[in-house]
Order: structure tokens, then C-alpha cells, then sequence
């Protein structure tokens, strides 16, 4: 029987086995529960023909999971300490690969394309640290459809943030630029006291899935100008997008024919929108 590291004693183990303890520079908390180890899996692999990027894999407690539920699992790691740590730990498992490299600097479609080439739908897990969370998620939304979901653990208010609904507090710029790349599905909470060491905050997992029904526009103008209209929260978006144009006339005119009531706010509007405010300004 596989021992399970997703459990306060089968990590302990692991730790005082390697002289190991987390290291706060690359955010690390380990996972201690099971169950919530096994949910997010299962959601990770979306079909029976599934080949798992696994982003920083810690000592390898989710990456246990997704190598009994998927048929591929390369898991991109860059702590030096953690590779003789991974390959004892998942030796078990021959559909494992273990790539000690900085995801953000890899060249993603040398391990994407083989695999999509074979068939494969290639997905994302990951549980990933704060300070890096939007930098490895707009990478991945940049990469494009060739990924079929990316299921990811985060702080629960950035999480927030990505998932928040028109005129929820947490509703933003980041709100409106990743619900126009994806659809978004809150998976569950994870509360702090079921990691080693204890963060201060609890966390969110969200699961990504790109859409289908994204309008084909210059993506760098449109997310500025989304940017632009929250830049202050309490200003109303005839203030915001007159100071963006350097016109309020012209924004007032721009907002009408665009139905958007001048007097409303940034977190007022839909992503309908501000797609339609972006093709009225650039007369699509």
C-alpha cells in the first residue's frame, strides 16, 4: 500500500527523513489532508486520456493523486532540494517526469505539443504561492486553448478576485480581463489549519477553462482600457474612461452609443460591456 504524504505524519515523515522543513522565499506550505488532496485532483483530471503540468509539486502530495488518476504527470519544480525527495517519492509511478526548472522560464510548448499531438487532453494543477500566482496563470492564458483546464490552489482573496461576480467588492480589472479568456468554477476552500506550516490566511481552489466564445479584438487595448476604467473604484466610468481618452466629451458620447449610463461605475458593468465599449471606440 502507497503511503499517502498528504497526511500530518506521512509529511513529517518525509521532512525529517530528507532534513527538510519549507521555505518561505518560495511560499511553501505543505498540504496535509487527504481529502482535499484527492477533490482537487479529481477535478484536475478531466477525462480518462489526461496528461497532467503540475506546477512546483512540493515533496508530492498532490502529484500522488495525479499520477493514479492521469496517464501523464510532468511536474515542474524549482527547488533543488526537492529532486532526489520527488524521484523516491513517486518511483512508484512510471508515468511520472520531473522537470527541475522555473516554469515561467521554460519553453511550454516543447512539453505541451507532444503531448497534445498524442492525443492527450493536457491540463494544469498546481498549488500555487502568492507572489506568483498572476504571473503563472496570465502565462498559461496566454498559451492559449491548447490546455484544457488549469485547476489551481490560491489564496482565498485572490481567488476572490478572479472569480468575483459584477459589483461584488472583490469585482476588478482582473475580474473582467480573466472571465473574458475563461469560464471560472470555484472547486472549494481550504482552510489554513490543514497545512504544515499554518499559513495566515486560508486558500481557494478555482478551476479555468478557456472560452469558446471570445470575440476576436486586440487584447492589449482591450485589457487597458478595462484597466483604465477601474482605476479609481469611486470615480464613475465617465471620469475613469474621460481621463483614459483625454476627452470626457468624447467619453460621454462613446458611453452612449454604447448604452453605459455614464453615471454608473467600473464594477457596475458586465464583461458584455466592456467588449462593447471597447468595438464602439475602435468602430467594429
Amino acid at each position: 500500500m502507497i503511503q499517502r504524504i498528504a497526511t500530518p505524519s506521512g509529511t513529517k515523515a518525509v521532512l525529517e527523513k530528507y532534513d527538510l522543513y519549507a521555505k518561505k522565499n518560495y511560499g511553501q506550505n505543505f498540504l496535509v489532508e487527504c481529502g482535499i488532496v484527492e477533490k482537487i485532483a479529481r477535478h484536475a483530471v478531466i477525462s480518462d486520456h489526461c496528461a497532467v503540468i503540475e506546477i512546483g509539486p512540493g515533496i508530492g502530495a498532490l502529484t500522488q493523486y495525479l499520477c493514479e488518476y492521469a496517464q501523464k504527470v510532468i511536474a515542474f519544480e524549482i527547488d533543488q532540494r526537492l529532486e532526489p525527495v520527488l524521484n523516491d517519492n513517486l518511483s512508484d509511478y512510471d508515468n511520472f517526469t520531473l522537470v527541475m526548472e522555473d516554469f515561467l522560464t521554460v519553453d511550454l510548448k516543447k512539453y505541451v505539443n507532444p503531448l497534445y499531438e498524442a492525443g492527450l487532453d493536457v491540463v494544469v494543477a498546481a498549488n500555487l504561492p502568492y507572489y506568483i500566482t498572476t504571473p503563472i496563470l496570465f502565462r498559461l492564458f496566454e498559451y492559449g486553448d491548447d490546455i484544457k483546464a488549469i485547476t489551481v490552489m490560491m489564496q482565498k482573496e485572490v481567488a476572490d478576485r478572479f472569480s468575483a461576480e459584477t459589483n461584488a467588492k472583490d469585482y476588478n480589472a482582473l475580474s473582467v480581463i480573466t472571465q473574458y479568456r475563461c469560464e471560472v468554477q470555484r472547486v472549494c476552500k481550504v482552510p489554513a489549519n490543514v497545512f504544515q506550516p499554518k499559513p495566515k490566511v486560508d486558500s481557494a481552489v478555482l478551476q479555468f477553462r478557456f472560452r469558446t466564445d471570445t470575440p476576436l479584438i486586440d487584447e492589449a487595448a482591450f485589457f487597458e482600457l478595462v484597466k483604465e476604467c477601474f482605476r479609481q473604484r469611486r470615480k464613475t466610468i465617465l471620469n475613469n474612461y474621460g481621463e483614459y481618452l483625454g476627452n470626457k466629451e468624447k467619453a460621454g458620447e462613446i458611453l452612449t452609443k454604447a448604452e453605459i449610463l455614464p453615471t454608473a461605475r467600473a464594477q457596475s458593468l458586465e464583461l458584455s460591456d466592456f467588449v462593447r465599449l471597447y468595438e464602439v471606440q475602435y468602430e467594429r
